[in-house]
């Protein structure tokens, strides 16, 4: 019986935390909970039960929200596994929708943002 509550304590833990990264991927594009879920084409409550950890969405319902937030899938949980590279993940989603031309010259520019003088 522990080692059933420890698994469900754990897979609670795992819900909270994907629900805050989400939160924190919304905040950070100043979305509220409503234009989230417009954006992704779902209800406002299957959002705020997102965010709580009280939902466990299904790839159809992860999908719709990847759009909403404009990340890929891989980076919705690449980010959620390791916040440390979230921006770097978010960087290479908005720089695949660019032309290589504008892919080149973002290149050129973060160089030369570092370049050592």
């Amino acid at each position: 019986m522990e080692k059933r509550n420890n698994r469900v304590a754990n897979w609670t833990r795992l819900h909270r935390r994907f629900g805050d990264h989400v939160r924190k991927l919304r905040t950070t594009r100043e979305l509220t909970q409503e234009a989230l879920a417009e954006r992704s084409d779902l209800s406002v409550d299957a959002i705020r039960r997102i965010e709580r950890g009280s939902f466990s969405p299904s790839l159809d319902t992860l999908g719709k929200l990847s759009k909403g937030l404009d990340v890929s899938l891989k980076t919705l949980f690449q980010g959620f596994e390791r916040e440390r590279s979230n921006a770097v993940a978010e960087i290479c989603d908005f720089l695949s929708l660019r032309s290589g031309r504008e892919v080149e010259l973002a290149w050129r520019v973060i160089q030369a943002m570092f370049e050592e003088r």
